[in-house]
């Protein structure tokens, strides 16, 4: 019978990947060029990376180098997910009991944990993870120990595998063509009400009677515009443009976050879109369209691409942040003729109420209570502003 010798650095890195990703569920992350080392990303946990590093460092120039580069790699994970900061944990194994090792900065903090000690002593750790010693299998030792954390890992990546295959499999959707369905049948209307082949545009007298925005006409107690407007359209063009855009943002939103859920983004976001352009659009304006309420699917994909970055990369926040950008740019720029702060609250609202509702498998309490709350008092904040300033 063969027996498997393990030394005691590679147990006890085995025993702290084991306890990070079964116990306080971060994952890998692939770091290019990093050897001897393990990164580990949880956004939810105590600190949101985790690095692991095993390589011998036995003088203050090896420690400067090391430095150097978390400096740099972590640098490129803040440019890669859109992060002001990360709160960084930096573990070493293998380091010499004379060197004096600091924290690198107010978020990279150093720990030392000591291959030959059964327990971990460091504070840093034991703040953060204060159950660390009772579950990081230290009574387990060679082939059981590879048993226990390989069963475990593969219990977690099983979980998580049903997790993603829920959110990303091919669904149909249903409220995505139905509001394309109801704008088309408005538009339709709007043309037989204007007596007009609709090719050169709905009159605004049309629009109003129908149910455009306008701050004045709100506070005539015509509060019902805030919901009708979005399901209105000046012209045939404003029409196959938003009718474009919510298929294509539609679809996604509804496919990855939910039928039920993407309807109540769809519906803030428009309400916040409204809100937003009867506080700061001109008085004599209408404003109609789809596009506060589709711009709040671009914050809810924002939102979801932040949220899942761990297995998209940057691709989907790369996509949609220049589609913002561009699109608020070409609102601001003079006689657009676009509604860009409809478009604004559109955005927010869509953010705050995907952040309220959560995503699957990645629903944060904090996160859900923080977002009702600065939800509700905008919406309470623009209905004083518009209704009883």
């Amino acid at each position: 019978m063969s027996t498997v010798v393990m030394s005691k650095k590679d147990e006890l890195i085995m025993k702290l990947v084991h306890y990070f990703v079964t116990e306080q569920n971060y994952n890998p992350i692939i770091v290019n060029g990093a050897k001897d080392e393990i990164w580990l990303e949880n956004i939810d946990g105590p600190y949101r990376v985790i690095r692991i590093n095993s390589n011998s460092i036995i003088n203050n120039e090896q420690l400067e180098y090391d430095e150097l580069k978390i400096k740099s790699i972590v640098s490129q994970i803040k440019k890669k997910t859109f992060s002001f900061h990360v709160d960084t944990l930096n573990i070493f194994l293998n380091v010499d009991e004379d060197l004096k090792v600091e924290s690198l900065d107010k978020n990279i903090t150093s720990a030392i944990i000591k291959n030959n000690n059964p327990s971990i002593e460091d504070a840093n750790i034991l703040e953060a993870f204060p159950d660390i010693n009772e579950k990081l299998l230290n009574d387990k030792k060679g082939v059981d120990l590879i048993i226990n954390v390989t069963n475990d890992l593969n219990q977690k990546n099983e979980k998580e595998g049903k997790v993603f295959e829920k959110v990303f499999s091919p669904k149909k959707t249903f409220f995505t063509p139905l509001l394309i369905c109801v704008c088309i049948l408005m538009y339709i209307v709007s043309i037989v009400m204007d007596g007009s082949i609709g090719l050169e545009g709905i009159s605004i007298d049309t629009l109003v009677d129908l149910g455009a925005n306008n701050i004045q006409l709100l506070q005539d107690h015509e509060i019902w515009r805030l919901c009708t407007y979005m399901f209105l359209h000046g012209s045939i063009l404003h029409l196959l443009f938003n009718m474009y855009a919510l298929y294509i943002l539609g679809t996604q939103v509804e496919t990855f976050i939910g039928k039920i859920k993407f309807i109540l983004i769809y519906a803030i976001s428009g309400l916040m879109g409204g809100l937003f352009s009867a506080a700061f659009g001109p008085a004599n304006v209408v404003s109609v369209g789809a596009s506060g309420a589709i711009f709040g699917l671009l914050g809810a994909l924002l939102y979801f691409g932040y949220t899942y970055r761990s297995y998209l990369g940057n691709n989907l926040l790369g996509q949609i942040v220049p589609i913002i950008i561009l699109n608020l740019f070409i609102g601001f720029m003079p006689n657009s003729g676009i509604d860009n702060f409809c478009h604004i609250g559109g955005i927010v609202g869509g953010l705050l109420t995907t952040m309220m509702l959560g995503v699957a498998g990645r629903n944060k309490k904090s996160e859900k209570i923080n977002a009702t709350i600065v939800l509700l008092v905008l919406i309470g904040f623009f209905t004083y502003f518009i209704f009883f300033k």
